[in-house]
């Protein structure tokens, strides 16, 4: 009996040590501090989170816009393509709109990581995008002038910057340069496969055009060198492939084009790109 007790009072006793150390705790600055933190992190964690989503639908979508560019050179009407490559990118553009209502108050770059890849994705369906309408590269000031939003106060939605109204807030994303670079440079191996593309429908002049453009692309990225960032100088290999490329396939079509079917010009294309793949590792 005895010892039951002493156990029943041990318990207490342990008991009673937890609620006091429980009350210190609760009390204890140190500990209120930390929990500030811990909910400050959560919350950056869930953020994170939310714009890796986001991010990956806007990289699906720009994927899906530049398959559906791409056929452009094999129908009649290539203005319904664009059309509708324009509508998919509105769509892009509105996730975007989400990307920004979601960095409203807070520093880009802690999430910059987050969403890079998309902003990429969609800089190098846009810029696909204005190439085929004007065969030109589009501006990182133009990419910028579409990305602006109108947030209704009322009713919590998004739209596009020419549907302001009163009493609304705008919000902007400013896609950055590094990004824009990628981007583009993403954008040379799209142009390499339209050229291909061009080859197989017996289109003999957009090789050339798109060869002259890819060489002057590829000269603005060597007046950057190594002082961009470090990705630039990774993707400037791959744009030197697909220039190769370009250039390869232009000199098959200007010495030999003249005694080649067109309907066989695709076939040999691909023949000396395969040859010129062992190679393809020396810059």
């Amino acid at each position: 009996m005895n010892r039951r007790e002493g156990e029943g009072g041990s318990r207490r006793n342990a008991d009673a040590a937890q609620d006091r150390e429980a009350s210190a705790q609760s009390s204890s600055p140190v500990i209120a501090a930390f929990k500030v933190f811990q909910q400050e992190l959560d919350t950056k964690h869930d953020k994170h989170e939310r714009l890796v989503k986001i991010s990956r639908d806007v990289t699906i979508e720009s994927k899906r816009t530049i398959f559906l560019l791409h056929r452009v050179t094999s129908v009649p009407n290539a203005e319904d393509i664009l059309n509708e490559a324009e509508l998919k990118l509105d769509a892009v553009r509105q996730k975007i709109g989400q990307i920004a209502e979601e960095l409203r108050g807070e520093d880009i770059f802690q999430f910059h990581r987050a969403f890079t890849g998309g902003i990429q994705e969609y800089v190098e369906a846009a810029s696909f995008l204005h190439y085929i309408r004007h065969r030109s590269l589009i501006s990182l000031e133009e990419i910028n002038a579409r990305l602006v939003f109108m947030k209704s106060e009322k009713e919590d939605s998004e739209g596009p910057a020419d549907a302001l109204q009163p009493g609304g807030q705008v919000l902007t994303f400013q896609v950055s340069p590094s990004d824009y670079l990628l981007g583009v440079a993403d954008l040379t191996g799209e142009l390499m496969r339209m050229c291909i593309s061009s080859v197989g429908n017996g289109d003999i002049d957009t090789p050339f055009q798109l060869s002259q453009f890819l060489r002057q692309i590829h000269d603005g990225f060597s007046y950057i060198g190594n002082t961009g960032p470090y990705e630039v100088s990774k993707k400037l290999h791959v744009l030197r492939q697909s220039l190769g490329k370009v250039e390869d396939a232009c000199y098959a079509l200007r010495v030999r084009g003249s005694e080649i079917p067109k309907h066989m010009l695709a076939d040999v294309f691909s023949s000396r790109t395969t040859h010129m793949e062992p190679e393809e590792g020396v810059v």
